[in-house]
């Protein structure tokens, strides 16, 4: 089933208006931070699009974690990452799947080639990185620099962990929405 970029906008709406894991921000401020950060970075429109999407899969999910309480931990990983693309495959191009698909494994990669990524990830990153295979090796390192919008969403990853802020202002998700229908394959 595809959602239309309407059912993107009441989901995000409706369903991401609480408390995003254990920060201290709602996960569409999260989203609308992530985005909003891609954008002043000169980012393409797709990954702007991509930034705003990235934890959509969150809301689609049976065991999203805005059903459980904001001071549990999780156990096991959702795989947010992939929940979300069969939704967008038919509405966005490869530009904006592949850094949402990767982003998480951009956490992976960022932690096995960066010395001082782990130190600055917040306690809940730390843990879901666990749960998500923690860090890459040589091999996995490799195999991920390969891969197509790669740098795309190592990218995200940062943007994903800087958006975090309470109270960060933001353009609403209007703007946003029109940049989905700009870069919408229909």
């Amino acid at each position: 089933m595809s959602l239309s970029i309407p059912e993107i906008v009441q989901l995000l709406s409706s369903r991401a208006t609480t408390w995003y894991g254990q920060e201290a921000v709602s996960q569409l401020d999260h989203a609308l931070q992530c985005a909003h950060l891609a954008e002043k970075s000169n980012e393409t429109p797709e990954t702007v699009v991509a930034a705003l999407l990235h934890d959509l899969g969150h809301m689609l999910s049976p065991d999203r974690p805005s059903l459980v309480p904001a001071d549990t931990l999780p156990t096991k990983d959702d795989l947010h990452q992939f929940v979300a693309l069969p939704f967008l495959r038919s509405l966005f191009p490869d530009a904006v799947l592949e850094p949402i698909k990767l982003h998480v494994d951009a956490k992976r990669y960022l932690c096995a080639v960066d010395a001082g990524y782990w130190a600055d990830l917040s306690p809940a990153s730390k843990h879901s990185l666990e749960l998500q295979g923690g860090v890459f090796d040589e091999m996995q390192v490799s195999a991920f620099q390969d891969l197509p919008f790669y740098a795309e969403a190592v990218r995200l990853r940062r943007y994903d962990d800087l958006a975090k802020v309470p109270g960060q202002q933001t353009p609403d998700l209007f703007h946003f929405e029109k940049l989905m229908l700009q870069v919408s394959c229909q």
